[in-house]
């Protein structure tokens, strides 16, 4: 792996772009920032509270989870943490994004219960999107997560699965016949048919991570591959469709908060993986070719 660029804070949610350029969410800065190839980076939207997930929808605008925020923990090794729920949480919410910076709250609620903690997202060819919620944690308690099937339109949104311990990345098969969710602290991957826009079938285990193995946000490879970010352990996880674990690949400077990966598309194999407790983007030639999300701009 090669270091793009450095100095970022807490950096989540990559999407590549067509011309080269990169998207990351900074969640400690609260923005959306671009990074070009040479490593430059620019603001392109302050979102506030902690923005993580992100993915472009069908109007070219990017759809960002914002998660409302972290207390942060700088430790002695220079690797930043995220801790609890802060004293200036704004609430989670799902936001549109512009490439100009305009920035929109589009849900804040489902069925009058509060977002809390949005974290990973998926657009699907129909052109609704599946979101996690991680919940937040605080001193002597933490919420129970859910999956969510939304409209980019602000019209729907709906909790399709509760409760989920802690869900965090979420994915589509290439042909969008299932979807997966990580759960962070049980470190486990779950999959279930797609049986019709937000609709699924009964869950299944994919794989159940052994030792302490937390999951962050993942990506799906061409192959139909599921590639998790893997904390502690510092590395990418990549699963099969099967449900084995067939590698596991490690930043060079190990990391306990490598937290997400995307790809350049079909056809591709370059690869782009957030260290983020060391602020790091990295870029490198991952085994299998990417997978093009269902949009791009």
């Amino acid at each position: 792996m090669r270091a793009v660029t450095t100095g970022l804070r807490f950096p989540e949610g990559p999407i590549a772009l067509r011309g080269g350029d990169v998207l990351v969410v900074e969640i400690r800065r609260g923005t959306l920032t671009r990074v070009a190839p040479d490593g430059r980076t620019t603001v392109v939207a302050d979102c506030g509270g902690g923005p993580n997930g992100a993915a472009i929808g069908p109007d070219g605008a990017v759809y960002v989870c914002n998660n409302g925020g972290f207390a942060w923990h700088d430790r002695p090794d220079g690797v930043t943490a995220p801790g609890h729920q802060p004293d200036d949480y704004i609430g989670g919410r799902i936001q549109r994004v512009t490439l100009d910076g305009t920035v929109t709250d589009l849900y804040t609620a489902c069925d009058g219960r509060p977002l809390r903690g949005p974290n990973d997202i998926v657009f699907d060819a129909a052109g609704g999107f599946w979101f996690t919620d991680l919940g937040k944690k605080r001193a002597r308690d933490q919420d129970t997560g859910a999956l969510y099937y939304a409209h980019p339109d602000g019209t729907s949104i709906t909790e399709v699965v509760h409760p989920l311990v802690e869900p965090n990345g979420v994915g589509l098969a290439p042909d969008g016949s299932r979807v997966y969710v990580a759960e962070t602290g049980p470190g486990r991957l779950w999959a279930w048919d797609v049986t019709g826009p937000g609709q699924l079938g009964p869950r299944q285990l994919l794989h159940g991570f052994e030792g302490f193995q937390p999951l962050d946000s993942l990506a799906v490879d061409g192959d139909g591959n599921v590639c998790v970010a893997t904390l502690v352990t510092g590395a990418v996880s990549v699963v099969s469709p099967g449900g084995q674990l067939l590698r596991q690949v490690p930043v060079p400077e190990h990391d306990p908060y490598v937290t997400n990966i995307c790809f350049a598309g079909a056809g591709s194999r370059t690869a782009w993986v957030t260290s983020s407790g060391r602020g790091v983007l990295y870029v490198t030639e991952w085994e299998s070719a990417g997978l093009d999300p269902a949009f791009s701009v």
